[in-house]
């Protein structure tokens, strides 16, 4: 929907500071600006406008003024709230939902968070308290930053606003970088940039007189029940078609991402829109878009797809690094930034099946390695064991040589603690040691890093410990980080309906054998898509954005062109330069395979290059031709 930005500072020039950090995400919000500020606080906003086009410009005041909002998201249960709150006395000026979030906070303070279904990251200023109250929304869905430096306090949607104000220091955080070499993206509580944090999601917070206070407002709670597979199946069917139907409220057009998989295609077969869009690499390996295609003709809807090329994307990719703020070399940052592109030629807002995975067991790293039946079928027969049994089973199989089927079999009987640590492993600890200079290779342990999640459900079954860990990791610091960022950067807005506090609470109930067993991954979610979908979709194997990097990284142009940043003077400060070359050689040369080792490698330097090494930060008007990507043909 919009971006936001702020800070608390007795110093003056605040509307100047404030108008140069809203500068920086006017890609966030392209349709207007606005801005409050006083003695104490600066407040900042861009709109893009989604519901109330006309009378929905923030910030927006209470009745006398003493509290002033603003916020970026949707709030999808408004009107009923709305309406309660003006049985209650509530005086609104506007239609839109932002409004509800002032009210409300003014009627039931910090409660007014378990009333809202939605996404948001907001802030309200109380001018009389001085105090400021912020959350950020259940999933960590909208980003939220904030940092401490030199007697100011700045919050806002994206760290790039920061960097326009004059108590911000900019520095690099020398710990983010070994856990990222394992996890793929920025694994810690503090940010690439030293003293820059997260707020985490399902928090709100308090800052008065100098002092910031962070509060957990909600969080999953697995409570297992004992229902038949029918019963599942129906549950969930009818709150993904509600919640779908929910996130359409809007007073633009609203389309939807396209790919062969079931989860953007059960939102897609349930919502009809007039225009869904999908995104592919040229070769049929690597693209999704043509079964995406025929899955729209199945279904009468217009689809509209799009090739991107080597050249397109290696162009693009600062820019993409760019707009994500930290590092990520997840290899769908690409395709999904050329998706947001193409979609925002006709449409405003995007569905997109985000968090079906981690919600519903899909990822075959929860328990789903083997490709034999027979194996599948035994391991489920084991896990009726003791759990003293089974781990103590787990153990032994894990010493055992290598045999087919026996990571299936160790996944499945192990402590999750034991193995797993969601869903990117890229470097081991030892391995990136061999790669880092010694200043790098301090910070917390990947076993620190997912112990604080995993202390929380110690008593939850091992599949849901894992969804628990890569609800609160792998999906807000990377799957929605990228989902918004990429989104944002093209001034579309993207809703993802199966993140929904509803659908969580029907989650959380799903017994493990109805997520994941010996027929599939996802299992009782794939059978409540299968009544909107073919079975050939519903049941399809999970493939995200299949990207050519192998390709690409094999590719001469490619290859001299990643060759080149690691030969760069400055990045003999982080890595073994001599050991870095080697190994993309070795690549290119096919004598090893370590395509996503040097992406990584290569993702964090064209990050470090754009934030630290440029004069001249990449500018968002920056475009290539995109009117010249291929487009495929229908059928």
């Amino acid at each position: 929907m919009c971006g936001i930005v702020g800070f608390v500072s007795q110093k003056t020039g605040k509307k100047e500071i404030v108008t140069d950090m809203m500068d920086m995400i006017r890609h966030r919000g392209p349709n207007s600006s606005g801005d409050y500020t006083d003695e104490d606080v600066a407040l900042g906003f861009r709109r893009l406008s989604i519901i109330d086009l006309e009378g929905g410009s923030q910030p927006i005041f209470n009745e006398d003024g003493t509290k002033v909002i603003i916020f970026n998201g949707e709030i999808y249960n408004f009107q009923p709230i709305r309406e309660e709150l003006i049985a209650k006395g509530h005086v609104f000026t506007t239609h839109a939902d932002t409004e509800v979030l002032l009210h409300g906070y003014e009627e039931y303070g910090t409660a007014i968070l378990d009333k809202v279904r939605g996404m948001f990251a907001f802030a309200i200023w109380d001018t009389e308290k001085k105090e400021l109250f912020g959350a950020r929304d259940f999933f960590g869905i909208k980003p939220y930053y904030y940092a401490e430096m030199n007697g100011t306090f700045m919050f806002g949607s994206e760290i790039k606003s920061f960097l326009k104000h004059p108590d911000f220091k900019k520095e690099l955080n020398e710990k983010a970088i070994k856990p990222y070499m394992t996890f793929q993206y920025s694994a810690l509580d503090e940010t690439f940039f030293k003293n820059v944090y997260r707020i985490p999601e399902g928090h709100y917070f308090t800052y008065k007189d100098g002092k910031l206070d962070i509060q957990q407002y909600w969080d999953p709670k697995f409570k297992e029940k004992d229902i038949s597979l029918e019963k599942t199946v129906d549950k969930i069917d009818d709150v993904v078609i509600d919640a779908i139907k929910t996130h359409q409220i809007s007073d633009v057009k609203v389309g939807s991402f396209l790919s062969s998989g079931v989860d953007s295609s059960y939102v897609t077969a349930v919502l009809r829109p007039d225009h869904s869009f999908s995104i592919g690499f040229g070769d049929r390996s690597y693209n999704e878009s043509h079964e995406a295609k025929a899955l729209s003709e199945k279904l009468g809807l217009n689809n509209t797809s799009k090739v991107v090329t080597g050249e397109e994307a290696f162009e693009y990719f600062p820019l993409i690094q760019y707009h994500l703020d930290e590092p990520d070399s997840n290899p769908s940052c690409v395709p999904l930034y050329f998706l947001s592109k193409l979609a925002s030629k006709d449409v405003t807002v995007v569905l997109s099946g985000e968090g079906a995975d981690e919600l519903f067991a899909g990822y075959q790293a929860y328990g789903f390695n083997s490709s034999s039946k027979a194996v599948r079928v035994f391991a489920e027969g084991l896990k009726k064991l003791p759990k003293g049994m089974r781990f103590s089973l787990s153990r032994g199989i894990k010493k055992m040589p290598n045999f087919k089927g026996k990571m299936h079999l160790y996944s499945s009987l192990a402590p999750a603690e034991d193995f797993f640590i969601g869903q990117a492993e890229v470097f081991g600890e030892q391995e990136a040691d061999e790669y880092l200079t010694e200043p790098y290779r301090k910070s917390e342990t990947v076993k620190e890093i997912v112990d604080k999640q995993y202390r929380k459900v110690q008593d939850a079954t091992e599949i849901k410990k894992m969804q628990y860990l890569d609800i609160h990791q792998w999906m807000p610091k990377d799957i929605l980080l990228k989902a918004d960022k990429l989104s944002m950067a093209n001034s579309i807005e993207l809703r993802v309906p199966f993140l929904d506090k509803e659908v969580m609470s029907v989650a959380e109930e799903v017994p493990s054998k109805y997520l994941l067993n010996d027929k599939n991954t996802k299992y009782a979610f794939r059978q409540a898509a299968h009544r909107h979908l073919p079975a050939e979709w519903a049941n399809r194997e999970k493939l995200g954005f299949p990207v050519p990097i192998k390709d690409w990284l094999r590719d001469e142009i490619y290859y001299k062109q990643v060759r080149e940043m690691f030969s760069q003077d400055f990045v003999s400060q982080f890595f073994n330069q001599e050991k870095i070359i080697q190994l993309l050689d070795d690549n290119f040369n096919e004598k090893n395979n370590e395509r996503r080792k040097i992406w990584t490698i290569y993702t964090f330097l064209v990050w470090y290059d754009v934030f630290f090494i440029r004069e001249d930060l990449p500018q968002p008007e920056i475009r290539t031709n995109f009117a010249s990507m291929e487009e495929i043909p229908v059928g």
